[in-house]
Formats: C-alpha cells, structure tokens, sequence
C-alpha cells in the first residue's frame, strides 16, 4: 500500500493514476488525513508534496519521525523545488520532482519496494536461524535429561530430571505457540471474552514469574489503582500472555539484584467500556533510540549478542504489539540505554454490568 499526500488534486491525480495499475494506492490532500489514517493502517511507503498548507512536508516527516510505529516507513517527497539536503537530512529516502515523468515516478517507486523487501527477505532469513537455535536448546536439554533419568535409580535424580523436561517442553510449546499467535496476524487473531478479576490475574502471572525472578534476587514491586473495577469482561488467556511477556522480557534484560515494577491505573472509560493503561519499568540494560524502532518487529532481532546472551529472539515483543492492537490498545517504550526500559500498553475491556 502506498499513500500520495498532495494538496493540489491534479497532481494527486496524476501520480496516481502512473501507480495505481501496480499497487494499491491511497490519496489524501493533507499531512492530517495521513496521520489520521496512519492510526488505523500502515503503508509501505509514502510520497509526501513539501509545499502544503497548515502542516508542510518537512513538518509532516519530523513528525512521522518521532512516532516509533511510523519512523520505518519510507519516504518520497513531492516538490516542483529542488530542496535535496533539507530532506534528506530528515530522513527522506528520495525525491520526485514536478511535472511528474511517468517512467521516473515508476523507477524511483520500484527501487524503494524493492528495498523494503530485501530487507523483509534478509531479516526473514536471520529469524529462521534464530527460532531453530531456540527451539533446539531446550529440545537438547529434554533429551540430555531424560537420559540421565534413563541411566539412574535415584528418585531424587528422576525427579529432577522430569522437572527439567517439563519446564523445557512448556518453554517449546510457548514459543511454538507465539509464533503461530503472529502468523494469524491481527485480523485472524482470535479474542474469547470471559469475567475476570484484573488483580487475581495479576496475582497469578506474578507466580508464574516469580521463580525467574527470585533466582536472579531481583525485586518485583506492584502498584495498582483501585480505580480500577474488580471484575471486567475481555480475553483473560490473551491478557495474561501478554502481561507474561512483558514481565518475563523484564526479568530477562534485568541484572541480579535490579528491580521491576508493575503499574495499572485506568486511562480512560465511559458507561461501558473501560482502558486500562499498563507499565512494565525495568532498572536494566535499556535499549537505544536505534533499537527501538524495530523492537517490536517479529522478523527484527534488536541486538543478536544481546539476545544470545539473555537467551531471546524477540517474538513475545512482536506478539504483545498484535495482541495489544487487537484488544483495541497501543504499546510504546520509554527506554535510555544503560538506564532501564519502561513498556507501556493500553487495553480496553468491558464493564461487567450485572
């Protein structure tokens, strides 16, 4: 999908009707048609007319730059003036100029599409290496320890043995299950409603964090609103994948000794409806302004010795973003390298109207 952004309807016309035959074209006659759009999808590039009333071109793409969820998309600008370095220097990937050349618009458009998907192809290519290094590791312990329980006839041992495999086949089944999760995509991902009580969820993820991060004596703090209702109505099992992740993702980038601290308050609501905001903040490795924008990205691994070293390739950051926007939310970082991250969702439920 491309999106042409131009005030003056004959050129909007116009450059579209050159592109609309090889891809999938959406005009709009201003910067704030586009980023009203841009909530609701996302392009594979832009061409954006400099010379436009109220917000200008090179206001439009300072913008877009600063919104993680907008930065990636690439850029074409539009002008009947040659103003190269200025736009460049902002973060344009090209220029077209006025009158339009059908067979440049075409080629400058071509090269741009083609590079978005190199670089999906060759991060498509890192990403399989990467699940089947995970999915190995525990796969290799599953086998070295039922082995060993083969081998003995000590209770002890055995049981040992069987805690290890049990807690490495839950890990594949985790993975194996997020990454289908992310292949469904955002229309295809299903949500079941169900009552629950947001503190019992929350009491239970904890739990099931809590041997993770009690080995590396880190301390888990809880601060949650009473403002919000004792019981909502949503999907609970995808409320608690989410909260898992994030929580986990926390304790995994998190020193021995660091702290992690959990906080939900309500963001908005109204007779029926309830949003919820949540905060997952860390005191650990924090990531850089690079990084961050392509941490939530399923075939994007930040930083590979990060990963390695903290054993992770990313997917439940990927999986959060699609459950979050499917559950009627956003997710966003706050994060300075060295100093801690801080994740921040919304969510929207239901009131539980008796």
């Amino acid at each position: 999908m491309i999106f042409i952004v131009d005030d003056n309807d004959s050129n909007l016309m116009k450059a579209a009707s050159i592109l609309e035959s090889d891809y999938q074209v959406v005009t709009m006659s201003s910067a704030a048609k586009m980023f009203s759009l841009l909530e609701k999808k996302l392009p594979e590039l832009i061409l954006l007319d400099i010379e436009m009333p109220e917000m200008n071109g090179f206001e439009a793409i300072v913008k877009l730059k600063e919104n993680p969820e907008w930065r990636n998309i690439p850029v074409i600008f539009l002008t009947g003036r040659i103003d190269e370095e200025k736009g460049l220097s902002l973060g344009a990937v090209d220029y077209i100029t006025k009158p339009y050349s059908p067979v440049i618009v075409k080629l400058r458009v071509q090269n741009q599409i083609k590079i978005i998907n190199e670089q999906l192809f060759r991060a498509r290519s890192e990403f399989l290496p990467r699940m089947s290094h995970e999915l190995l590791t525990p796969m290799n312990l599953i086998i070295g320890m039922t082995e060993n329980a083969e081998i003995t006839n000590n209770p002890s041992k055995i049981k040992h043995c069987l805690n290890e495999i049990g807690n490495a086949s839950n890990r594949m089944v985790k993975l194996i299950k997020d990454v289908l999760d992310i292949s469904y995509g955002k229309d295809n991902l299903s949500l079941t409603e169900s009552v629950f009580s947001v503190n019992e969820v929350v009491g239970n993820v904890l739990n099931m964090v809590k041997a993770i991060h009690c080995k590396k004596q880190q301390k888990l703090s809880l601060d949650i609103s009473q403002s919000i209702p004792s019981v909502l109505v949503g999907d609970k099992k995808r409320f608690i994948q989410l909260l898992i992740n994030l929580l986990t993702n926390a304790v995994k980038f998190t020193p021995e000794n660091g702290e992690i601290k959990l906080r939900a308050c309500v963001f908005d609501e109204d007779t029926e409806v309830v949003m919820l905001k949540f905060e997952v903040e860390d005191n650990g490795i924090g990531i850089s302004k690079e990084q961050q924008s392509t941490l939530f990205e399923i075939f994007v691994q930040s930083d590979d010795s990060v990963a390695i070293k903290c054993d992770g390739m990313g997917v439940g950051l990927a999986l959060s973003k699609l459950i979050v926007e499917t559950m009627g939310g956003k997710i966003w970082l706050e994060s300075e390298l060295g100093k801690g991250s801080k994740f921040i969702f919304t969510c929207k439920f239901k009131k539980y109207l008796e």
